[in-house]
């Protein structure tokens, strides 16, 4: 429909609706502006003529004739109502009739020859008319009688008499062909055919290869949601950036380009612009909240979770915020890093485990607020095998409660050959008995005047625990 209102309008004023330097520029014209009435270029143009390429051009699609049959049906209404002067009016750019080199053909005959429309001369009517006075190379439409068809067409006028053909002969010859029985029949369907290839080709030039950015769904969601919507209009989603905005919540879509509602290629990409939020923000009020909580809040107001450190506090609740740093209220920019200080909760005294059976060391501890803990490893001790060797956290130390304390189990003690150090002096004696593991004890006898070793509690080459006490006796004289 477009296409054949647009050589209407070429017939009509022997010019171009839309000029451009460029292919490119002429396209964007027809994209985006109205085809201008006939009537602008030809004064004195019937208004039908003006409604007829108004109605087959408008950029709706919606307004335009339905089909082919629709557009003749309207071609046929326009032309019963116009007189002769309005049918045989030359269109100021056309070429090739009477006065196209002057006038208003000035404006086409600077366009070349291929932007005017051009006026064929047919034979002139037998008859007497040839030899009529005055007619010159003025010709007059043909007019041929029209088969009846629905009632919605007019019935023809009778043929008025040959004479003076006008500069309008070329317009009636394209009437008559319309009209003719046979040839109207074939004019119709070729009007189809080319109605269908090119309105296809319009349609997708101005339409079929374009989308527009959705305007809902997109603005103010996260980059998740938004890409879902473009998929479903089978856009694609191009490059990201991150700006400041005091209208858009941190982290969701706060532009788009091109801009919600503007067309693009159906395969197109749309660039997403995220909110980093405001330019400046305020350091929120986390004291006493749970770290995660603390931390989640951080980041909604468009900071960054820093280092975290532990204190004890008898005042916060274990594990939620006792400060921040910096405090609540200062002003930062976006993602600056706030460290946190979190409470230990009130601080508690280790009590003392080692040398303990399990299990009363288990409840002394499980009764001072700690948790208990057994390592799977023994080890040699000097407690029974079974009792509490060594604990993680030394007795008299700080601790929070509910901090675990792990608890080492003796295997006893190991046994160890007691060297012989009868006949050595104290002081030898005693270096060789602590470096094989024992503790050492002298006791002298009376008159306490001799330093040699006379005896030993545990003979040489027996054993003994590692770590128990080994008596040796020192000679008096």
């Amino acid at each position: 429909m477009y296409a054949c209102g647009v050589v209407l309008y070429e017939m009509l004023t022997g010019g171009k609706p839309h000029g451009g330097d460029t292919p490119a520029q002429v396209l964007y014209q027809h994209l985006n502006n109205d085809v201008p009435a006939p009537s602008d270029a030809v004064p004195g143009l019937a208004p039908e003529l003006d409604a007829l390429v108004a109605g087959a051009t408008a950029r709706d699609a919606g307004e335009r004739p339905r089909d082919a049959v629709e557009l003749l049906s309207r071609t046929r209404a326009a032309r019963s109502v116009l007189g002769d002067a309005a049918l045989d009016l030359l269109p100021p750019g056309a070429r090739g009739g009477a006065g196209a080199g002057t006038g208003a053909a000035a404006d086409g005959a600077g366009a070349g020859p291929e932007d005017v429309t051009s006026v064929i001369a047919r034979p002139a009517a037998p008859g007497p008319a040839e030899a009529a006075p005055g007619s010159g190379d003025v010709e007059h439409t043909s007019r041929l009688d029209v088969p009846p068809d629905s009632g919605t067409r007019p019935q023809p006028r009778p043929e008025p008499p040959a004479g003076p053909a006008g500069p309008g002969g070329a317009r009636r010859r394209l009437a008559a062909l319309a009209y003719g029985p046979r040839r109207g029949l074939v004019a119709a369907l070729a009007a189809v055919a080319l109605v269908l290839g090119l309105g296809a080709g319009v349609w997708y030039i101005n339409s079929g290869q374009f989308t527009r950015v959705p305007t809902t769904g997109v603005l103010g969601k996260s980059p998740a949601d938004a890409e879902r919507r473009l998929a479903d209009e089978g856009l694609a989603v191009g490059a990201t950036r991150e700006e400041f905005s005091g209208a858009y919540e941190r982290g969701t879509v706060m532009a788009t380009d091109p801009a919600p509602g503007e067309r693009i290629r159906g395969n197109g990409s749309v660039d997403l612009v995220i909110s980093r939020g405001p330019e400046i923000v305020k350091v929120p009020d986390v004291r006493g909240e749970p770290l995660e909580a603390a931390r989640e809040r951080l980041r909604e107001a468009g900071l960054a979770p820093g280092v975290v450190t532990h204190r004890f506090d008898a005042g916060v609740e274990k594990g939620s915020v006792v400060v921040s740093d910096p405090p609540a209220g200062t002003e930062r920019s976006p993602d600056a890093a706030v460290a946190l200080v979190v409470s230990r909760g009130a601080p508690i005294e280790v009590p003392t485990a080692v040398g303990r059976p399990l299990e009363e060391a288990r409840e002394t501890l499980t009764d001072a607020g700690f948790a208990v803990r057994v390592a799977e490893e023994r080890v040699h001790a000097p407690h029974p095998a079974g009792s509490v060797a060594a604990q993680s956290l030394p007795a008299g130390a700080r601790a929070a409660q509910g901090d675990t304390v792990t608890l080492t189990l003796s295997k006893g003690p190991r046994m160890v050959a007691v060297p012989d150090v009868t006949g050595k002096s104290t002081d030898e004696a005693t270096r060789e008995l602590e470096a094989a593991g024992f503790e050492v004890k002298a006791e002298k006898t009376f008159p306490y005047l001799g330093d040699t070793v006379g005896g030993q509690s545990v003979p040489g080459g027996e054993t003994a625990p590692e770590g128990s006490t080994v008596t040796i006796r020192i000679k008096g004289i």
